[in-house]
């Protein structure tokens, strides 16, 4: 795959930062557009991949600046657009999550239409586009790539990350098709794994509150998935002929009472919390791997993951 041009929006990333890794191992040439060049903790960590000297170039790209891509993606036979703000604690939604999510979805595609080169864009969706709607997650369900989430219910119940990548992907599925545009969406649960960034991000912080002395875990039951097979995935999306539409990438659901139960196991010596914050405790239920397995994706197990998150949150310097 040597010598192809590719571009990587929101390179400084947690998973971006993995994807451009594994695009320089494969000799392809990545430029990465990070929001700002001038802060080294979006740019050090990259420009010390290897590779990065001959094949990295970063470029300075806002998202909701229209046409601030279009020189980036000129030139570039692929697009991974992954640049999309991940927190929970908003004060303006639409500021700080729903605009960066759909008119950024929509800046990089309105320059990958008009660059000739792009032969095909991945799109880093969540499973949060697909999930959460009126059917009931249960142990008898298995949620699969034909789910999607309902936009009025993440309204309702002021669900605003959710809401920003329904909306975002959505929007995403209709310009491609009018425009053309060979698009695939990756649909990744929680991601874990190592970090490759000097930041902290959201869900490695949710491992991270549960060994740095949290006394209660969360209430909920999520997929999760390691962050290099959610990489790994974006390539094989690029690369595999076959590749189309969307791919749910959970290893398994988990909820938080066995994640803390796994943890314990794997380092007896951290203090864990021993009760759940209510008592209700949301059921688990299942997601389809048949598809993410069809385009090539072996995945690393939960307890593998874990055990990289804390052992690299440790190495970082951001748990006790």
């Amino acid at each position: 795959m040597n010598g192809k041009v590719v571009c990587v929006t929101g390179a400084s990333g947690y998973i971006a930062s993995w994807l451009v890794k594994l695009l320089l191992e494969k000799g392809y040439t990545v430029r990465g557009t990070v929001r700002d060049l001038g802060d080294p903790r979006k740019t050090d960590h990259l420009r010390q991949l290897d590779g990065a000297n001959e094949r990295l170039h970063l470029f300075q790209g806002n998202l909701l600046e229209e046409g601030s891509f279009d020189e980036v993606v000129d030139g570039c036979e692929g697009v991974f657009h992954t640049a999309s703000p991940f927190f929970n604690t908003v004060t303006d939604p639409q500021v700080e999550l729903l605009d960066p999510a759909v008119k950024g979805t929509m800046n990089v595609l309105r320059s990958c239409a008009k660059a000739s080169s792009v032969k095909k864009v991945v799109v880093t969706s969540s499973i949060a586009a697909v999930a959460y709607n009126e059917r009931p997650r249960t142990p008898d369900v298995t949620v699969d790539e034909t789910w999607f989430s309902s936009a009025k219910l993440c309204e309702e119940n002021k669900s605003w990350y959710v809401l920003s990548k329904t909306l975002a992907e959505d929007a995403a599925w209709k310009f491609s098709k009018e425009h053309g545009i060979d698009m695939i969406t990756i649909n990744p649960a929680m991601v874990i794994g190592p970090l490759l960034q000097p930041t902290l991000n959201t869900s490695a912080a949710a491992i991270l509150n549960l060994i740095n002395g949290a006394t209660t875990f969360p209430n909920f039951s999520f997929g999760w998935v390691n962050v290099k097979d959610v990489a790994n995935a974006h390539i094989l999306a690029f690369e595999v002929p076959s590749a189309n539409g969307r791919y749910c990438l959970v290893e398994s659901v988990a909820h938080f009472s066995e994640i803390v139960d796994i943890i314990r196991r794997l380092f007896p010596i951290i203090t864990l919390p021993e009760r759940c914050v209510d008592d209700k405790h949301m059921p688990v239920y299942n997601v389809s791997k048949e598809k993410a397995k069809s385009l090539g994706v072996t995945f690393i197990t939960l307890e593998e993951s874990l055990k990289e998150t804390i052992e690299s949150l440790k190495e970082k310097k951001f748990s006790k």
